[in-house]
């Protein structure tokens, strides 16, 4: 399967020539419109329009081999669990980025000579916690009112800041002394469940509007989209993502009181804006629990929706919801893209929004109409899950085709691998459902392909303007999702042991697994005595650490019970539990719960999936149609023996008008320049550490560079605090 997919590949190239000819005059022909409005990089993904374009071409594709380090920036705070994703941006000659543990710093552009730096861990509210209390940054929003007001607005933990982006100094008028608390204005008390903000707001006028990640679980706040005032910190407008009565989408839920109780729907990934009309749009994320929704019957709007909303006063414009009734984490993972289609000789003004699952949707960008027709399709199989119902039907794009493949069976198991092996990867594929995208979960286990982290991811895609062709890489990597019974019935006279040994099991296996082991991106917890202490690990369900939500709500007792199962403290564990007395437990306590984000791996540790497991693929627009598709990222050991399998990858593509596609996020740690008319590989060198980020395209003293964040962390690789920048040899 693996060489016959190469062999696609290399007759695909053949038709790249006739097409590279065509896009050099196009590219010829719409430089003019496109330098200035995209030669700065002041925004997250570039501009609001979110195409990851840079319109400088002094790196191009007859010198970009030349390419050299130019500076290197150490934020000097990583550690063995630190990531670094985020997106810097560059206004004039100051770049603005954020650390593994969430400083916000100031670099000259040129030199990466650093500036000023702001810790949040000096606030007041979380001074004392270090990194416990923080999440991932992937960037930040700079607003100016053109004269001497420059603020750089980002988030930590539950704060959103203001700084001074000339001093690095809180701007006290803002909110409260220079921030404010996000788990306010959420129209319920939500003090203690999870509200973080990954993702940088956008700018409109004298707003910044932002989106947050709240937990996945039960016990989760709603992810309402707020605007506040970037002077005062006042609440402007909310869209309620959940509906409340009188509201466009309330009749979507059966439960009329699910916004008091059902949390999630949050845009997590960023917003796009169409800033000439004023329409943010807006992916929302699916609806909590992540994988059970016999307590949300209905299709759940506006969860799963791509949303069109006034800018101006938070009302919706128009929406369209891309999973009915989401049961497999298959949340919006990115911001859409604006795009200008051709299409039939018409000039569109549209959408694009990439999903989990592969598919590009295009949508007139005032209207919502789709570009090309969206199916319904049927779906076959019921739940076995009592009280679950699954939507009857889901969205299927009739063009273009998906980037990635969307279902496994045994003929596309990997064969890469010695006999035995392939014979326990069949085996283990004949006991779970699976051959359809949307199966219910289930107690045997359901197979989830391209996978929970699968097709596009959080890096989104970039697009070329003048071409038309937009680039995303995609992973595509089987997970199976195992359902099982929760009993939640707490038992008089229980012992800690007991009692965390069940609350481990409804609120911690579903990310560290039923024997502690972790999986995915989640750490094993065996051993964790060596390393942390009882006040730490408390402080670390109380407030939460990257990936993993806080658990506030949880009782002083029933963290004690936890700690004392997970920390194997033996004399602790005889102690009799305190049992605490909560009505909305109801709500809360889920019949099911499941064993964990497993991959699904070949003894070796492979995907039993066979390659390609990460992709980059160019799409035209215009017509629909794949122009080339190659695999990116290797595992040296499979690379040896002439397999060129793609890793899993995170963080997007940046392409240029000197028609160079620069990408990192994969996992071998490398940083590579493709030829974006041909997807040659033109330039690649070694990083630090994988760059799971997306890259940045800017001038500075005349000079282009382009720099990557190389955190590591994701998928087991070692961490890094570096920030590279390249460019070409000083003339």
């Amino acid at each position: 399967m693996f060489f016959k997919f190469q062999f696609k590949l290399s007759s695909m190239k053949l038709r790249c020539l006739l097409f590279s000819a065509l896009s050099v005059c196009l590219i010829f022909i719409g430089c003019n419109k496109n330098e200035k409005k995209y030669n700065t990089w002041r925004n997250y993904g570039g501009n609001k329009e979110n195409n990851h374009y840079s319109s400088l071409r002094e790196i191009d594709t007859a010198n970009v081999s030349q390419l050299q380090v130019a500076w290197v920036y150490h934020t000097g705070d990583n550690d063995s669990m630190t990531q670094i994703q985020t997106n810097p941006v560059i206004i004039g000659n100051t770049l603005y980025g954020v650390s593994p543990k969430l400083k916000l710093f100031a670099l000259d552009a040129s030199s990466g000579k650093q500036k000023w730096a702001f810790d949040p861990a000096d606030s007041n509210e979380v001074k004392g916690l270090g990194y416990f209390m923080m999440n991932v940054c992937r960037g930040v929003a700079y607003y100016t009112d053109g004269k001497d007001d420059r603020r750089i607005f980002y988030s930590a933990s539950a704060k959103l800041f203001c700084v001074n982006a000339d001093d690095g100094k809180l701007i006290a008028s803002f909110g409260d002394s220079g921030k404010i608390d996000l788990h306010n204005d959420l129209g319920r008390d939500v003090r203690n469940l999870y509200v973080a903000s990954t993702t940088p707001g956008i700018i409109y006028n004298d707003l910044i509007i932002i989106g947050d990640r709240v937990d996945e679980d039960a016990a989760a706040a709603p992810g309402h989209i707020r605007a506040y005032n970037v002077h005062t910190g006042k609440l402007r407008w909310i869209f309620h993502t959940i509906p409340q009565p009188g509201e466009e989408g309330y009749e979507s839920w059966e439960d009329k009181e699910a916004w008091k109780h059902i949390g999630g729907a949050n845009a997590w990934s960023g917003f796009s804006m169409d800033e000439e009309k004023g329409i943010l749009f807006a992916p929302v994320g699916s609806a909590s629990y992540d994988f059970y929704g016999g307590k949300r019957h209905g299709n759940d709007l506006f969860a799963n929706c791509v949303v069109a909303i006034d800018a101006l006063t938070g009302k919706r414009i128009w929406h369209f919801q891309t999973v009915h009734h989401d049961l497999w984490d298959k949340d919006l993972p990115t911001a859409p893209v604006l795009v200008t289609i051709t299409k039939d000789g018409k000039k569109t003004e549209a959408i694009a929004q990439l999903s989990k699952s592969g598919f590009i949707f295009l949508f007139e960008r005032a209207t919502g109409k789709p570009i090309y027709p969206i199916n319904e399709v049927k779906v076959p199989e019921q739940s076995e899950l009592a009280g679950e119902e699954l939507s009857s039907t889901q969205p299927w794009p009739s063009f273009p085709k998906p980037i990635v493949r969307q279902t496994l069976n045994d003929k596309d198991l990997n064969t890469f691998i010695p006999d035995s092996s392939y014979r326990d990867i069949s085996k283990r594929l004949a006991s779970y459902k699976t051959g359809f995208m949307f199966n219910p979960p289930s107690k045997e286990g359901t197979v989830i392909f391209p996978g929970f982290d699968g097709g596009s991811e959080w890096g989104g895609p970039a697009y070329d303007p003048a071409t038309g062709i937009l680039y995303a890489n995609a992973s595509e990597m089987p997970w199976v999702l195992t359902m099982v019974d929760v009993n939640n019935k707490t038992i008089l006279n229980e012992t800690n042991l007991e009692a965390g040994q069940r609350l481990y099991r409804s609120t911690c296996m579903a990310c560290h697994g039923p024997q502690l082991q972790g999986g995915g991106n989640y750490p094993t917890l065996i051993g964790v005595e060596k390393k942390y202490n009882e006040e730490q690990v408390t402080q670390l369900i109380s407030s939460g650490r990257r990936m993993m939500p806080a658990f506030a709500q949880l009782s002083a007792s029933e963290k004690k019970a936890i700690i004392t199962f997970i920390l194997n403290e033996k004399d602790k564990q005889k102690e009799k539990f305190i049992l605490p007395v909560r009505p909305e437990d109801e709500w809360y306590n889920m019949p099911y719960t499941s064993t964990g984000y497993n991959k699904f791996l070949t003894k070796e540790g492979y995907p039993a999936v066979a390659p390609p497991w990460g992709t980059l693929n160019a799409v035209d627009l215009n017509t629909g149609q794949l122009i080339w598709k190659d695999t990116i990222g290797d595992y040296p050991e499979l690379k040896a023996r002439g397999i060129h399998s793609g890793t899993e990858n995170y963080g997007g593509p940046v392409v240029t008008a000197g028609g160079v596609l620069f990408i990192a996020a994969t996992s071998d740690a490398k940083f590579r320049a493709f030829n974006k008319r041909t997807g040659q590989l033109l330039w690649e060198t070694d990083l630090p550490a994988s760059g799971f980020a997306t890259p940045a395209v800017y001038e500075a003293d005349g000079r282009e560079y382009v720099v990557i964040a190389c955190g590591g962390g994701k998928l087991h690789k070692h961490t890094s605090d570096a920030y590279v920048a390249f460019a070409l040899p000083s003339k």
